[in-house]
């Protein structure tokens, strides 16, 4: 009995010490910094933990996530959770402020109740955020001045109340299983009245909630359906119901959900082939976008995308000069991605009845200008160098059939392709965009191609292939990256190192 009453007191020690407010140590990224509020007049103690790539010093500059109710509740959490999705390419690099907590009935409530002798001083907590930490921490760390507030519970209800009352402090809300139930429902009350104020706003709003009898008691539902009724334009929200999860559970799904939501983000390039090319008049091309085309707008004339602009969606038809312009829209304009190509007319390029034969080479080393050695290539070609060399290579394609054809560039910085004497490519890629494309008329006949190869990164090599026009007729745009089989199956190689 004795061993039983000892561990029932050692369990519930534990949960006690789980549930304080106390300083998170086990990360090492992080600094525990704090200041003097005279608005609240008392000292707050902050936790700062600042991106893996940040280096003191630097001008790189970040958005700022603000964690209520931090330390050991969570802190831990919140920043494992942002740092996971951020190397899955879902949210940028962010600074976390972990704001400790001494009185949360207080800090956190907007109005004063009764039953909890010490509630209502949120609007005061909120001045000390606008007026005091924030101007702080954009003196003393790298902040770009876009900041997101996270709150769960109280926290939620607060965050809720700061975007209603005073939206200029931060650029997105988070709000975790909110305590709007607070008051009689004081939020759901003054919301449709607030929320017109928000128009033209540009800030994003996630809410989550537990499906069922548990949103309805948190009036997560009535929310949901003022949203739906008075949302303004420019405020982006979502509310999302979870089954399954307890009101402490929740924070994982809604804190992996809603950093994803507010930034709407993602790192990949955008990705459309043929990226530049010749067109002649009146005969068509298709440009294919491959990958995630969510959010993606384009133009034909060079101008900047607008949300109203056509959807990138599959295939974009050219028949004329253009400059195709794409946009991927993000919830933070900051994060928003632009990409060009560059679509001139002419006519096919001539070809010759007869080609030659071989394929000859010059290679290179440093700044050498005569080739230190050259000849011609019978089989595969091996160089005294893996890095840090110039290789010249000429020879011959032949064109079966008269028509498109789209060549496919893999190579390193500054590396030309040319053919019949024109340059059509030239590489100016990186990790996360290995391939150049062109699309030119040919007709029926052999070309002569060069390739400038300046090969510096060991971890890029040289490719040179090409689609067919009748191979083009049979690729549709997926949601995969260029290289996907239906591509694959259907290159033809001209040359490879």
């Amino acid at each position: 009995m004795k061993v039983r009453i000892l561990i029932f007191a050692i369990l519930i020690i534990a949960g006690g010490v789980q549930a304080q407010d106390t300083v998170r140590r086990i990360y090492t990224g992080n600094r525990i910094d704090s200041i003097y509020s005279t608005i609240l007049q008392q000292e707050r103690l902050i936790q700062v933990f600042t991106p893996q790539d940040y280096k003191p010093g630097s001008n790189t500059q970040y958005d700022v996530l603000y964690v209520l109710d931090g330390g050991n509740w969570n802190t831990g959490l919140i920043n494992n959770v942002q740092r996971f999705i951020e190397g899955e390419g879902s949210v940028p690099p962010t600074i976390v402020v972990s704001v400790l907590g001494i009185d949360r009935n207080k800090d956190l409530t907007p109005t004063h109740v009764e039953d909890w002798p010490t509630s209502g001083g949120g609007n005061n907590f909120l001045h000390f955020f606008k007026d005091e930490l924030i101007p702080y921490i954009n003196k003393n760390y790298p902040s770009n001045g876009d900041n997101t507030l996270w709150g769960h519970s109280l926290g939620g209800l607060f965050v809720i109340n700061a975007l209603l009352t005073a939206p200029e402090v931060f650029k997105s809300y988070i709000a975790a299983d909110p305590s709007l139930w607070w008051d009689h429902g004081y939020i759901p009350k003054i919301a449709p009245e607030k929320l017109t104020a928000l128009a033209g706003s540009n800030h994003t709003l996630f809410i989550s909630g537990r499906l069922g009898k548990e949103a309805e008691a948190m009036k997560v539902t009535d929310i949901d359906t003022i949203l739906h009724q008075k949302a303004p334009a420019g405020l982006t929200w979502k509310v999302i119901q979870y089954t399954d999860e307890t009101h402490s559970s929740i924070r994982l799904k809604s804190t992996y959900d809603g950093l994803k939501f507010t930034f709407g983000w993602n790192k990949n390039n955008i990705d459309f082939h043929p990226m530049n090319g010749m067109v002649v008049k009146g005969q068509p091309i298709n440009v294919w976008s491959f990958g995630d085309t969510t959010n993606m707008r384009y133009t034909l004339d060079g101008t900047t995308p607008a949300i109203s602009s056509p959807a990138m969606k599959g295939i974009v038809n050219i028949d004329d000069a253009a400059k195709l312009t794409v946009r991927q829209f993000t919830n933070r304009a900051r994060y928003d991605k632009v990409k060009s190509g560059v679509f001139t007319t002419g006519k096919p390029l001539k070809a010759t009845a007869k080609g030659g034969a071989e394929t000859s080479y010059k290679y290179y080393e440093e700044d050498q200008k005569k080739p230190k050695l050259e000849g011609i290539i019978k089989d595969k070609l091996t160089l005294p160098r893996k890095n840090d060399f110039n290789l010249e290579v000429n020879g011959w394609m032949e064109a079966k059939e008269a028509g498109y054809y789209v060549f496919v560039f893999n190579a390193d910085t500054d590396s030309q392709f040319y053919l019949n004497g024109q340059e059509l490519i030239c590489w100016k890629g990186s990790y996360s965009e290995f391939t150049y494309t062109y699309i030119v008329p040919l007709e029926k006949g052999y070309y002569p191609y060069r390739i400038n190869y300046i090969h510096h990164n060991a971890d890029f090599g040289l490719k040179l292939n090409y689609l067919p026009p009748s191979s083009l007729k049979q690729i549709n745009p997926v949601s995969l990256p260029f290289y996907n089989t239906a591509v694959l199956e259907r290159l033809i190689t001209i040359f490879t190192l």
